[in-house]
């Protein structure tokens, strides 16, 4: 059997972390749901980034939708709705098949609004009302800015995958934030089986403290966090708090592990993949991950639910000299300046884009 269905078998969800028209008008996409077990696609602005900034395949509709458009960002959504709709129509089988568990796609909210709890909730509003499919994600970011706006989102009834969390603080105040907004829907007689997942980025870790622990910690931290984050996650779901809410016909929130490509060319190009096999989660692939664990993956067993021996590893990093809380913030914090500087260099290109195409009509 193949070593993506082994894992999908074990209870967990293979996203692909990529989205590009031309995996959408060369039937790529669909080869992976049909060959590969996956049912659900994550992207951000990165990921758009290259895209649209560095191919042509997008020139002709920026060329025709460009005079019209009110803003670039107006006109990068148009053109990421479109290609997002797509792919959601092609998981809107699975998504009807586990009655809303799977099958999602996601978009994010302007990164530039990370710190902005208003502008995020209306943007997050506008968006998934734009979008008009069931099936869509709105990805809002896991900053104390954005724990408010997520709740708000909940109550309102867009569905959000919660991102750049890092550690088992944030995932925690996600978590507690996407509870408190499915209680408020309850409390008012609203529909609570809101969809919402939680991604916990996880190879960043290991980046961020290479060259600078013992050679036994190498590649071990992203890991050790994930458990944790997991026993969290568990704990969540046996709490009599979540289960009054699903009594009552909520969903949990899934736990999501993003950042799942190994960046250490000495490492496994499947590390993460093997290490964080755990049911009822999902597991947010970049291509080239899916691909090789498709052709060389194993799944050697599933995560323990109580964290396993991960406290004993994060004390080791912490005789190291590694404050595991200040770099989840500096990470979060990070990420978070990342996906804005692809966002203005997407913005760019788009602007680039559309001169050129007016000079060339």
């Amino acid at each position: 059997m193949q070593a993506t269905k082994t894992l999908h078998d074990l209870g967990q969800s293979l996203w692909l972390d990529n989205i590009t028209r031309e995996l959408l008008n060369s039937g790529t996409l669909k080869r992976y749901i049909d060959e590969l077990s996956v049912t659900g696609l994550t992207s951000n602005p990165t990921i758009f980034d290259h895209a649209i900034g560095k191919s042509s395949t997008y020139d002709a509709d920026v060329a025709a939708k460009a005079p019209r458009a009110k803003s670039h960002e107006d006109l990068f959504f148009e053109l990421a709705l479109a290609d997002l709709g797509r792919a959601a129509d092609l998981f809107q089988a699975v998504h009807a098949r586990t009655d809303g568990v799977d099958g999602w796609v996601s978009l994010e909210v302007s990164p530039l609004l990370a710190h902005d709890t208003k502008s995020t909730l209306a943007a997050a509003r506008d968006l998934h009302k734009r979008g008009g499919k069931p099936n869509l994600f709105i990805k809002i970011p896991g900053t104390p800015e954005g724990i408010p706006a997520i709740e708000e989102a909940i109550f309102a009834g867009v569905p959000v995958n919660v991102t750049l969390l890092f550690s088992r603080e944030q995932y925690v105040a996600a978590a507690e934030a996407y509870l408190r907004g499915i209680e408020r829907r309850i409390a008012a007689g609203l529909n609570p089986a809101v969809g919402s997942v939680a991604s916990i980025f996880v190879s960043r870790w290991d980046v961020a403290v290479a060259g600078k622990v013992p050679a036994e910690l190498t590649n071990r931290l992203g890991v050790a966090i994930g458990q944790r984050t997991y026993k969290a996650y568990r704990e969540m779901l046996a709490s009599s708090r979540f289960q009054r809410a699903a009594n009552a016909g909520a969903r949990a929130q899934r736990l999501l592990w993003a950042s799942t490509g190994t960046k250490d060319p000495k490492a496994s190009d499947i590390l993460y993949v093997k290490a964080l096999a755990s049911p009822f989660t999902v597991n947010t692939m970049p291509e080239g991950t899916l691909k090789a664990f498709a052709d060389h993956g194993e799944v050697a067993g599933e995560m323990a639910p109580d964290g396993g021996d991960c406290e004993t590893v994060l004390a080791s990093f912490g005789k190291a000299g590694i404050d595991v809380g200040a770099l989840a913030k500096r990470l979060q914090d990070e990420g978070a300046a990342s996906f804005v500087k692809s966002w203005n260099d997407l913005m760019g290109a788009i602007e680039s884009k559309s001169t050129a195409m007016r000079k060339a009509s």
